[in-house]
């Protein structure tokens, strides 16, 4: 009678034991083919992430108006934000930071570093285009090849210029003629000579685009000696010149003198499409170590069912043993397997810990901040079946990634960059012929003396004849001197009457040409544009090779996932039904429990292959959008820059696209490689 009720007894503890065991809900016996992770939590509306507008526009100087000393004093630029987003503390519960895919795309763009650090290349790219819309060099950014043209045209200055001097002149001069200095006649010992003179002198230049340089200058001096010789003494001169300078070969014409201009705003938007590429490969690489530490994590619950289904039945054997039905080798081979399997969980739990210390440096700008440190990462989301979104052929994915990978535009615009200064060094070849035209007025004004009617003064020497002897004792020679009755005074406004009435024109043209010989120097800059450009042009098939190469492993990867998850949902079907069976049989008497816990243990890593396969398939999915450039789209994810002369709302990153928005056919149609 024991005997009677004791097996189906025993098949009852069994069954219990095994399907009501500690199995993981993912892989329990009657999991669904894509089973979602628990608890669930309330699900938050999907908002295209924006990666922001610039709050700063480098490209643009203080304004001088209404403070005239802005263009002389430094701006404030912000350090750089290190601490984490306010949201982390919002997810994080009792410890645990629940995440969602979405959730850990949107806090990585917010805290990566690798985003913080690239956003300040665009900006970096803004200051090249004011320096070049200066006249300078406008400087290289990642992914740029030219940082301005290597051409030797003459530069110019687009800023104006006011040059302004001042100068106070006090000298005594020792004279050595008396006569000709004007300090009188018959002096015996050694006279001095004072001048004074004062400067202002104020001079406006400006260079423009079409190789022309203008220039004006006006220049008053205030100057008074001691010398009789001067007709004003003190006396005031003035003038006023305008001018300019044109090149008329080399350094001539609007295209030549913008090309470094023109190459800043290429080195721009080359920095953009950096950024662009920098947030793609931030999602990709975010949502690979999502996947990867959820597989990581349900691996664990794997091996931990394995260890416990290794445990129940070395524990069996050993039992076996003991009542004389199962040899020693048996419950040594069970041994072995269960230290295999603790290993293995030793082995999958280091994993998910490192899984997760890579996610945690993602979505965190400092992973050792007091709330984050030590927060587990709980993933709300098990991958699931992606719907088909590739290409119908892989022809249509090529065009795709060709029209939209960022490193296939900036390559274009390195192109472009490069047909810049061909052209620039081409002009430069030519000699250098510089027409110079200026025109002035001259005025000159200051105190003169007033003389009266002149009268004989008697020097005191008396008239002799030839020997000597006084022909008349009491007459002596005589001069002829004009008494001063008065000043006549004029100075600064007189000498500005005399220029603008035009009473001293000064006219002046010149033609300056400057031919080198042999011109190495210029053939050299040439030479290697065109060189450069020749490179170029390879290296931008080598990357579209390349970008081939890609689409086509990323199109048949994710090809080949999507057969492994079916192979593997149908395996663990499969397998499911062979424990079903197997359980069955048991509790008929057919089988034993070695054979049932054997199939579980195939269940089980069915499960898990099943689970490794549709984690490879979505993040194959997600490396196929990296390779045709649409991850930021598919993810919900915008880079928009602010209007000109607009601030937008301050959003999570500053962005870089001058009010574009990756990912639209507007963006890619006007820009870079089609």
């Amino acid at each position: 009678m024991k005997t009677l009720y004791a097996r189906p007894l025993l098949a009852a503890i069994l069954a219990v034991t095994l399907v009501g065991g500690p199995i993981s809900p993912a892989f329990g016996q009657e999991a669904p083919q894509n089973p979602q992770a628990a608890p669930a939590r309330t699900a938050t509306p999907i908002v295209p992430v924006s990666l922001g507008s610039a709050k700063y526009n480098y490209s643009r100087a203080p304004k001088p108006f209404p403070n005239l000393l802005a263009p002389y004093s430094p701006i404030k630029i912000e350090e750089p934000g290190l601490t984490n987003s306010p949201r982390i503390d919002q997810l994080i519960h009792d410890g645990k930071l629940e995440l969602s895919m979405q959730e850990a795309v949107e806090l990585a763009l917010e805290n990566g570093m690798d985003i913080v650090v690239q956003r300040y290349n665009p900006w970096f790219a803004d200051t090249g285009i004011l320096k070049a819309q200066a006249g300078g060099f406008g400087g290289v950014t990642p992914g740029a090849v030219l940082g301005g043209s290597s051409a030797s045209n003459p530069l110019l200055n687009y800023d104006p210029v006011i040059t302004t001097t001042l100068s106070v002149d006090d000298r005594n001069v020792p004279v050595n003629n008396p006569l000709t200095s004007g300090t009188g006649t018959g002096l015996s010992s050694l006279a001095r000579l004072t001048l004074h003179t004062s400067t202002f002198n104020t001079q406006y230049s400006q260079g423009f685009q079409t190789g022309t340089t203008f220039f004006s200058f006006w220049d008053n001096t205030r100057s008074s000696s001691t010398s009789a010789a001067n007709l004003f003494n003190p006396s005031v001169q003035s003038s006023i010149f305008v001018g300019f300078q044109q090149q008329l070969l080399n350094g001539f014409g609007r295209s030549v003198n913008s090309r470094n201009i023109r190459i800043a705003k290429n080195n721009r938007k080359i920095a953009d499409w950096a950024f662009t590429q920098q947030a793609i490969t931030t999602v990709t690489n975010t949502i690979t170590a999502y996947w990867e530490l959820v597989f990581a994590r349900e691996n664990v619950k794997v091996q931990q069912q394995a260890v416990t289904v290794a445990e129940k039945l070395y524990n069996d054997n050993k039992k076996q043993l003991e009542i004389g039905t199962m040899a020693p080798l048996d419950v040594t081979r069970a041994e072995s397997e269960l230290a295999t399997d603790r290993q293995n969980l030793i082995v999958a739990q280091t994993v998910h810990l490192q899984n997760q210390q890579i996610l945690k440096n993602a979505i965190s700008k400092n992973p050792l901040a007091p709330n984050l440190v030590n927060v587990e990462i709980i993933p709300t989301e098990l991958p699931a079946r992606p719907e088909a979104s590739e290409a119908p052929s892989f022809e249509e994915a090529a065009k795709k990634a060709f029209a939209k990978r960022p490193e296939l535009q900036e390559e274009a615009l390195n192109l472009q960059n490069g047909e810049i200064d061909i052209k620039a060094t081409r002009n430069a070849l030519l000699p250098t012929a510089t027409l110079s035209a200026q025109y002035g007025s001259v005025g000159l004004a200051g105190n003169q003396p007033i003389l009266g009617t002149p009268a004989t003064v008697s020097t005191g020497i008396p008239i002799v004849d030839s020997t000597g002897t006084p022909v008349a004792p009491n007459e002596f020679l005589g001069t002829q001197k004009s008494p001063l009755i008065g000043v006549s005074k004029a100075g600064f406004g007189d000498a500005m009457s005399s220029v603008f009435h035009n009473n001293f024109p000064d006219y002046q043209v010149s033609l300056n040409v400057q031919i080198p010989i042999r011109n190495r120097s210029a053939q050299a800059d040439n030479q290697r544009a065109i060189l450069t450009q020749r490179w170029l042009e390879a290296q931008l098939q080598q990357l579209k090779n390349a970008a081939l190469l890609d689409v086509r492993n990323t199109y048949i990867a994710l090809t080949q996932d999507r057969a492994q998850v079916d192979a593997a949902s149908k395996a663990r079907e499969l397998q499911q039904q062979t424990f079903d069976a197997e359980q069955k049989k048991y509790q008929l008497g057919a089988s034993t429990v070695y054979l049932v816990i054997q199939t579980q243990r195939d269940l089980i890593a069915a499960q898990g292959t099943e689970l490794r396969a549709l984690a490879n398939l979505a993040e194959a999915k997600a490396n196929y959008e990296r390779a045709v450039g649409r991850t930021l789209e598919v993810n919900r994810v915008t880079i928009a820059d602010a209007k000109t002369g607009e601030a937008e709302r301050e959003t999570l990153i500053p962005g870089t696209l001058h009010g574009q928005v990756v990912g639209t056919e507007k963006l890619f149609s006007n820009s870079g490689q089609k």
